[in-house]
């Protein structure tokens, strides 16, 4: 469970449920149910006419990412293939296939699996880096969704106004449904801003993020397998895979 999205959003909320509470007058004045169904009726339309149903559909299973994926920690990445080298440099590399179990990691144990059983350096780096070029076509496609509905909320909050506004003007000789018209028009504007600005464009940011930690892990597994299939001692590898690291964090390893 990622906690800085979680808190995010419910701080975001929050704040905004909690000024609203303060204003008086409570919170039905900001319930409108034709407001919502324009912002977001017309949000999910516009996004299934701008992409295919299935890359639609699996936008649900990225944006999870930001709340559950939990990735390994470099370090600890490291630490590990120091650990297999050193069971490789004692007892060659087909005494790896006991240790599998001891990956939690499937990408990293789809690549010690292939290396134990005789896989060559290059076919695994070639086969895994396959692997990490789809997974990031499906990151940027699912921040694309994300992003297009960002940017779509507004557009149908300002439409909602502008129906708001017609339907006021049309009623100005009946009083009675002015108010109608004007909480149309103000709370689809308020709904699409909230959708836009509390979750589509921040979720973006942190899929982004989230594909830049991956691919760099990713990338730091190909080559620690790459580096375990040459016959590298340990301490060698662990100079090698120190170059994925921030100073800070390779003052760590040095200590550990």
């Amino acid at each position: 469970m990622d906690k800085a999205t979680v808190i995010g959003l419910v701080l975001g909320f929050g704040l905004i449920l909690g000024s609203i509470g303060m204003g008086g007058g409570g919170y039905a004045p900001f319930v409108d149910l034709p407001s919502c169904m324009i912002v977001i009726g017309g949000s999910v339309a516009a996004t299934l006419i701008n992409f295919p149903l299935k890359a639609a559909l699996n936008t649900f299973g990225v944006v999870m990412k930001c709340f559950l994926f939990k990735l390994p920690e470099p370090i600890e990445v490291i630490a590990q293939f120091k650990s297999l080298a050193e069971v490789a440099r004692r007892e060659g590399l087909l005494a790896l296939e006991n240790k599998i179990t001891e990956i939690e990691d499937a990408f990293m144990k789809r690549g010690i699996e292939s290396l134990a059983a005789g896989a060559g350096a290059e076919e695994i780096a070639k086969t895994l880096q396959t692997e990490l070029t789809y997974i990031e076509q499906r990151h940027v496609s699912g921040k694309k969704i994300v992003d297009s509905v960002g940017a779509a909320a507004p557009a149908f909050g300002m439409i909602g106004t502008l129906i708001g506004l017609v339907q006021m003007l049309r009623s100005l000789d009946d009083p009675s449904q002015i108010g109608g018209g004007m909480a149309t028009a103000l709370l689809t504007t308020l709904y699409g801003a909230l959708v836009a600005n509390v979750i589509c464009i921040p979720l973006a940011g942190k899929l982004e993020a989230r594909n830049t930690e991956e691919a760099t892990v990713r990338e730091l597994m190909i080559q620690g397998i790459s580096l375990l299939a040459e016959g590298m001692t340990p301490r060698q590898l662990e100079e090698q895979l120190v170059a994925f690291l921030s100073p800070k964090s390779r003052t760590r390893v040095s200590t550990s």
